[in-house]
């Protein structure tokens, strides 16, 4: 009798194993995530003429955004981001002069599937 409950038990815990597993694997593939970032997080560079970052998934054009804000959180960026019409990953927004300082970039995804994602990170002019 214990060997057939044991027997029971343990393809119970594979069972949901398995369904624990799928459900993660189904999640992450379903959000945008940064594949690539230029410039790159925390990086000291010359004043960069574009911000770009490309994607895991495919984006949303109407609802993703990519800003650049300085040190006070004015933002910088003057014309508007837009995701790449021949490669849906790929998103960029053009920038002026930038002095030396930080600044930080804030991006919203929305994945084709219409899942969101947001984050942000810092980069600096020397």
């Amino acid at each position: 009798m214990n060997s057939s409950i044991s027997n029971v038990a343990r393809f119970a815990t594979r069972g949901a194993l398995a369904a624990a597993l799928l459900a993660t694997a189904q999640f992450a593939m379903a959000h945008a995530l940064p594949k690539q970032q230029t410039p790159a997080p925390d990086a000291t560079i010359e004043a960069p003429h574009e911000v770009a970052i490309d994607f895991s998934e495919g984006l949303e054009p109407t609802f993703s955004t990519l800003i650049v804000v300085d040190a006070a959180g004015k933002q910088v960026n003057s014309a508007k981001s837009a995701v790449d019409t021949s490669n849906k990953k790929h998103i960029s927004v053009a920038l002026g002069d930038l002095k030396t300082g930080a600044y930080q970039v804030e991006w919203t995804a929305v994945a084709e599937d219409g899942h969101r994602t947001q984050g942000h990170y810092l980069f600096n002019v020397k």
